[in-house]
């Protein structure tokens, strides 16, 4: 890890003064690269609890559009 030195300004407070040498890599980056987030609504999120069931939903709904959409999905729909 690099290590940076941070130039403090007068403008700041004091508790913006952050000691850097005792941080450490962010262990979480690279974990969902693959993925996209997207918030739900409320009355959405009750009825598709976890990811798996947006995603059936989703690939279902892609197999009922006619045309060249369904040809653009690379997964087949999971029962």
């Amino acid at each position: 890890m690099k290590k940076t030195t941070a130039k403090v300004s007068e403008d700041l407070s004091p508790e913006y003064n952050l000691d850097y040498s005792k941080a450490k890599p962010n262990r979480f980056v690279g974990r969902i690269a693959d993925r996209v987030v997207v918030v739900l609504d409320a009355d959405i999120s009750e009825v598709f609890t976890t990811p798996e069931s947006v995603n059936a939903a989703l690939r279902a709904l892609i197999l009922a559009i006619p045309g060249e959409h369904r040809k653009k999905t690379s997964h087949a729909v999971r029962e």
